[in-house]
């Protein structure tokens, strides 16, 4: 299956210490901007999104979808990312996608490949793409002390920033991945014509912040 060719779309992601973005005409890779910001990513986002789509010589009326990282990954970054789209699909009228991380690194690699994305504590966000694109393997998050007997297959190459951790574990290769707005739009493309909902945040851990315990005050009429 290959994206429509005349399609345009514009991809961005926050779920990690960077603002990324990227616009896309079927195959081709009109611009693509990355920043590292582990901060301020709320306020950089629409700039940039204004820059990326200036360096690609088009306006926001020229779309026909958008593409966003939906995560694994920072809590805050996702929900930046997540909430912008849902706002441009509604203020341009036009499907948003939301696409994993793990989907979207590994979308130009080889089959089968391991996508990895670290994770606080140690731990590595993964998932298995086999080489039948029926096959679903759901992602996971294992914590470090776990890597040693988690199962992988033999020689199976991985990609992505836990990449050499579990590669020590597989032997296998480690693959550049694919930049992951660039990703991020390629599956977009792919899966335009699908009934595209609402983007949705993927966690895969829980919040770190809990419910306060305290009762709250009683409200006084």
């Amino acid at each position: 299956m290959t994206p429509e060719p005349s399609r345009l779309v514009l991809a961005f992601d926050t779920a990690g210490p960077y603002v990324c973005a990227a616009v896309l005409r079927g195959p081709d890779v009109l611009a693509h901007t990355i920043e590292d910001l582990s901060r301020g990513q709320a306020e950089r986002l629409m700039p940039l999104l204004e820059e990326t789509l200036a360096a690609a010589g088009v306006g926001w009326d020229a779309l026909d979808l958008l593409g966003v990282g939906i995560g694994p990954g920072n809590f805050t970054g996702i929900r930046i990312s997540v909430a912008a789209a849902r706002g441009l699909a509604l203020a341009l009228e036009r499907p948003a996608i939301g696409v994993s991380g793990l989907d979207a690194q590994a979308a130009d690699l080889p089959r089968p490949c391991l996508a990895t994305v670290a994770a606080r504590r140690g731990g590595i966000y993964v998932q298995l793409h086999d080489t039948d694109p029926g096959i679903f393997h759901p992602p996971a998050l294992l914590a470090e002390d776990a890597l040693n007997g988690a199962l992988f297959p033999r020689g199976i190459p991985v990609t992505g920033d836990g990449a050499e951790a579990l590669a020590a574990r597989t032997g296998g290769p480690v693959l550049a991945p694919t930049p992951l707005a660039i990703g991020i739009a390629r599956l977009a493309l792919l899966r335009a014509d699908e009934a595209p909902g609402r983007p949705t945040p993927l966690y895969l851990r829980a919040a770190d912040a809990a419910p306060a315990r305290d009762r709250p005050p009683p409200i006084l009429e």
